[in-house]
C-alpha cells in the first residue's frame, strides 16, 4: 500500500557544500610535528614524574643509566655520635633530618638544640626517606646535610703556617681513595699540628660525608687543599723551601730518624699495598719507613700518617 502523501512541496536537496580547500590550506607551513621534549608541557610532566618515582622509594627505570654524584652535591651524615660530633665542630650544615617517631636520647635533643641555636634547617622524614638520603649507611633516625665543600689552593697552606708564624707541615695524600682514611688523617693531623691535607683532584678521596664522619669534626677547621697534578705541586713546594718526605714500607731509614723532620716538611702519605707511585716517589727528598714486624706487610694509610706525625712533632718538641 502506498504511502500517504504529506499535502506540502518537497524541498530539492542541492548540491552539499564542501571545503573548497580552506582545510588543506590551514595546514600548510606547519611542518612535522614536535617531539616532546621542545612541546611546553613536556618539562612539567618529567618533574611530575620524577617526583612521582621518589615518592615510591626512588626507584627508577632500569634502562636509566645510574648516576655518580657529582663533588658540588651536598651529602648527609648519618648516626648520632657522627651528627652530634659534627654539630659540636661546627661544621657547616643546611639542615637536620630527624626520623619519625624516633626513639629520642640525649644526642637527639643535643643535636634538635645546636640545630635549632645555629639556624639550621630542621625537617621530620620517614626511614626510607633517610635511607636514600644516608645512601642506605647506618643513620640510627638523624641526619645532617652539609653542602659541598670548598677546597683551598695547595699555596694557601704554606701561607697559614707562615701567616702564623710556624714550620709549615703539610700532609699529602697519594692514591689514598677511601674517604674514611682522609678523615682519619685529618684527625691525626689536627692533633700533631699539621696546617693542611692536599690530596689530587683525580683518584683520590675527597673530603665526603664520610670523610666528615671519620675526622670527628676536625675538617671543620683543617684545610684542605687539591692539586691537579701531585707530582707538580710537590716540586713547587721543594722550590719555595719545603722538603717532601714520602713513607714507603722499603725504604732503609726509620721515620724516627728523618733529620728533616724539624724543617719546613711536607709528609707524603701512599695507599696501603701499593705504596706511592713512581712520580711522587721520584719527587720526594727523602723515603722513610715505619719499623714494623714482618707478619704486617703494611699498615692502614691513616694508622701510618698518625705514627708518622708523631714522630715529626717529637723532633720538632725538642
Amino acid at each position: 500500500m502506498a504511502g500517504r502523501a504529506s499535502g506540502k512541496p518537497s524541498k530539492k536537496q542541492g548540491p552539499a557544500k564542501g571545503s573548497g580547500g580552506k582545510v588543506r590550506r590551514s595546514l600548510e607551513g606547519r611542518g612535522a610535528t614536535p617531539p616532546a621534549e621542545m612541546r611546553h608541557w613536556y618539562k612539567d610532566k618529567a618533574r611530575a614524574e620524577r617526583i612521582e618515582r621518589e615518592s615510591r622509594g626512588g626507584a627508577s627505570s632500569s634502562r636509566t643509566p645510574s648516576r655518580t654524584r657529582r663533588d658540588d652535591a651536598p651529602e648527609v651524615i648519618g648516626g648520632r655520635n657522627p651528627v652530634v660530633e659534627a654539630l659540636r665542630a661546627g661544621v657547616p650544615a643546611s639542615a637536620l633530618y630527624v626520623a619519625q617517631r624516633i626513639d629520642s636520647d640525649d644526642r637527639v635533643r643535643e643535636a634538635i638544640k645546636i640545630a635549632a641555636d645555629r639556624g639550621i634547617a630542621l625537617l621530620e622524614v620517614g626511614r626510607d626517606r633517610l635511607d636514600r638520603l644516608t645512601e642506605s649507611t647506618v643513620h640510627q633516625g638523624v641526619g645532617l646535610q652539609i653542602p659541598p665543600y670548598e677546597y683551598a689552593h695547595p699555596e694557601q697552606l704554606v701561607e697559614l703556617a707562615r701567616d702564623a708564624a710556624e714550620v709549615p707541615l703539610i700532609v699529602a695524600l697519594d692514591g689514598v681513595t677511601d674517604p674514611r682514611n682522609l678523615g682519619a688523617i685529618a684527625r691525626s693531623a689536627t692533633a700533631f699540628g699539621a696546617h693542611g691535607l692536599l690530596v689530587p683532584s683525580r683518584r683520590s678521596a675527597g673530603v665526603s660525608a664520610g670523610a666528615w664522619k671519620t675526622s670527628a669534626g676536625t675538617l671543620a677547621t683543617l684545610p684542605v687543599a687539591r692539586a691537579s697534578n701531585l707530582t707538580q705541586t710537590l716540586q713547587t713546594y721543594r722550590e719555595e723551601g719545603l722538603f717532601v718526605v714520602g713513607l714507603d714500607g722499603t725504604a732503609t731509614v726509620d721515620i724516627a730518624d728523618v733529620e728533616l723532620a724539624s724543617e719546613p716538611l711536607v709528609v707524603v702519605v701512599g695507599s696501603e699495598g701499593k705504596g706511592l707511585s713512581r712520580l711522587v716517589r721520584e719527587s720526594c727528598d727523602q723515603i722513610a719507613r715505619i719499623p714494623m714486624n714482618a707478619a704486617a706487610e703494611s699498615l692502614n694509610a691513616g694508622v701510618a700518617a698518625g705514627i708518622a706525625l708523631y714522630e715529626v712533632a717529637r723532633h720538632r718538641r725538642r
